[in-house]
């Protein structure tokens, strides 16, 4: 796929973490990096001047419909495949308001869109979906049943 926004060009991406019932929420996108869609968390790119907080919330509101607090920096990853390199972080978020509906990149015209769906996807499910990154599968999983123990770099490699 070429023609990008965000080819060769260093982004920085802020994603939520927000867990219902043993359940993820998660967007299916068209990502300009794969062929097929998949499932991420939602989030998006930090703006020039945005802290990684209000940004976060940004996103949430604009993907989701929802208000979030942001909570705990659980992972940073690295992103990297020619000609796309991000930094992403991923936040714990405890759902505030709003009313859940799929919305939509303001950055990109209608026939660009690459929002899809939006649903909770039980871990459990977790195995019958293109999720990304790979560490959202299994890390996630493990280390939710657990008490917070800090910030963990991360590998978005498969």
């Amino acid at each position: 796929m070429s023609g990008s926004p965000y080819e060769h060009k260093l982004r920085v991406r802020v994603n939520g973490l927000l867990v219902r019932d043993d359940a993820l929420l998660l967007v299916k996108i068209n990502a300009p990096t794969r062929e097929e869609p998949l499932w991420m968390p939602p989030g998006g790119g930090l703006e020039f001047g945005e802290t990684m907080e209000a940004c976060l919330v940004r996103e949430m509101e604009e993907e989701t419909g929802l208000t979030v607090a942001v909570e705990n920096l659980r992972y940073v990853s690295e992103f990297v495949e020619p000609p796309y390199h991000a930094v992403e972080f991923y936040f714990d978020c405890r759902e505030t308001g709003g009313t859940r509906q799929l919305g939509s990149d303001p950055e990109l015209q209608d026939g660009e869109q690459m929002l899809l769906e939006l649903k909770f996807i039980p871990f459990e499910q977790f195995v019958h979906y293109n999720i990304a990154p790979p560490f959202i599968k299994d890390k996630f999983v493990q280390d939710f049943g657990h008490e917070f123990c800090g910030t963990q770099f991360v590998s978005s490699e498969g």
